[in-house]
């Protein structure tokens, strides 16, 4: 009996002295700080591209002459894409940090690949409106392709495709979504270069409704 009283009033006092819980840090010291709105000292902005590309160079890789106006380079830097000034996902890391340092100061810009962000050409394509309450969709077949998924359609909105962001909708729900002030992507083709074109397709089947 007194083993058993004494068994206890160990756990009790061993649970009573040991934490249950360890307090942990919620933040990191590796991420950046946030800066105040109204910072008197804020930092101060230093121009990348160096005043040198103003003086035209004879090219070594192709004909003609190296020139570009350092404001004109400097604003190309700063774009994330030239159909979007800002990035579009926190992975990403901002071009006007990624092109910094000696590498860049006699680099002419508006000679470096500048791909257009997806995330904007996706919302160009016009909405593929079906009679039925689920399409599959393929990303068009082929290498380019991606894996096949269903796609449910019964909802008064645009369902777009989860891999490629190809929009579908419901014939039934056109009236009402023609009634909105606005959508995210055009109901109707409106002749941009960013449309898909139908003839470069791979594969028959799948995307059915495109």
């Amino acid at each position: 009996m007194m083993s058993c009283a004494r068994s206890r009033m160990a756990a009790l006092s061993k649970a009573a002295w040991s934490p249950r819980f360890v307090a942990r840090a919620s933040y990191t010291t590796t991420a950046p700080r946030l800066r105040e709105a109204n910072d008197p000292n804020p930092p101060k902005r230093v121009p990348n591209v160096s005043v040198t590309d103003a003086t035209p160079v004879d090219a070594v890789s192709f004909e003609g002459t190296l020139q570009e106006d350092p404001e004109v380079g400097e604003r190309i830097r700063s774009l994330q894409a030239p159909n979007r000034a800002n990035t579009w996902a926190a992975s990403q890391q901002p071009r006007e940090q990624a092109m910094t340092g000696p590498r860049f100061e006699q680099t002419i810009m508006g000679l470096q690949p500048q791909p257009y962000a997806a995330i904007e050409l996706i919302h160009r394509q016009p909405v593929r409106w079906t009679k039925k309450r689920v399409v599959r969709c393929d990303g068009g077949g082929g290498p380019l392709g991606h894996p096949q998924i269903y796609i449910n359609t019964d909802k008064p909105e645009i369902a777009t495709c989860g891999y490629c962001g190809v929009p579908f909708a419901q014939e039934k729900h056109r009236a009402y979504l023609k009634s909105l002030p606005a959508t995210s992507y055009p109901l109707e083709p409106v002749g941009d270069a960013a449309e898909v074109n139908e003839e470069q397709r791979v594969t028959d089947g799948g995307l059915e409704q495109r």
